[in-house]
């Protein structure tokens, strides 16, 4: 709608997780580091942040880094118990006839990541809203993975992406021998108001557009709204691009900001 309008290829703010509109941030770019950095030593890696902070956006940037040498198994949903958790990742890995029971299910699968290993492939796990994991159990499960083993060297990478929440859960007594497992760990923060200026002319410079489009006082409004949270930040974007198409604004000001604040309200609490 606004795209010719602003000198645009596509729409700069949208809600998906795209990987070319990744701002590397200093935090950001150090949580995509040592997520590939866990990967290439197949390692169980935590990586958690608030709502909207970036996290699934930096793990598909990690996925799309990855080679023919890699098998991703990418869980969105992982409302899961052992079993099933277990049987996901064998379905994934290419395991046909998935048995019943648990037992049977790890013994197919230990062979199944030898045989990869003898290719030189290696599984990676990535699972999303781990927050969501529903019991301690599946997470054992998830620890016990990491026993598949070749002498000193790990066979399978694990990457947990939560929220906040999930890194507050780990902390409990009752995850310490998982803690133990874990060889990469990161939180995501919001941005500064310096980095959300860049974030927001980042994003405007791969949609398309050279030249800057929100004033100053606009991007010190917009942080203030936002909290420095990225997707708040598309959110406000977005809108303030359609309120100055509306009124044929050339530039968005913060008298902008102020006047589609209220109508999306909702969605900033």
């Amino acid at each position: 709608m606004y795209e010719k309008f602003y000198g645009l290829n596509e729409k700069p703010f949208g809600k998906t997780p795209d990987p070319k509109y990744l701002y590397k941030s200093r935090q950001h770019e150090e949580a995509l580091e040592r997520i590939l950095f866990a990967i290439q030593e197949k390692e169980l890696a935590v990586l958690t942040g608030d709502i909207g902070s970036g996290k699934t956006t930096i793990s598909r940037s990690a996925m799309d880094s990855l080679d023919e040498n890699y098998v991703i198994i990418n869980i969105i949903n992982p409302r899961l118990s052992p079993t099933q958790f277990l049987k996901t990742i064998a379905k994934r890995l290419g395991i046909e006839d998935v048995k019943y029971f648990k037992n049977d299910i790890v013994e197919q699968m230990s062979e199944r990541i030898a045989s990869l290993y003898e290719e030189h492939v290696s599984p990676v796990v990535f699972v999303d809203e781990a927050q969501l994991i529903p019991s301690k159990s599946t997470i054992d499960e998830i620890r016990l993975l990491t026993n598949y083993q070749l002498d000193n060297m790990n066979l399978i990478t694990i990457i947990l992406i939560g929220q906040t929440e999930f890194r507050d859960r780990l902390g409990s007594r009752y995850y310490n021998a998982f803690r133990q497992r874990i060889g990469m760990s990161y939180h995501l923060g919001p941005l500064s108001m310096e980095d959300t200026g860049k974030y927001i002319n980042f994003r405007l410079q791969v949609a398309g557009r050279t030249e800057p489009l929100f004033t100053g006082p606009a991007i010190e409004l917009i942080y203030r709204y936002s909290h420095g949270i990225p997707r708040t930040i598309n959110t406000i974007c977005n809108n303030a691009l359609l309120y100055g198409y509306g009124e044929d604004l050339g530039i968005i000001d913060d008298s902008a900001i102020n006047a589609i604040i209220e109508d999306i309200k909702i969605s900033l609490t």
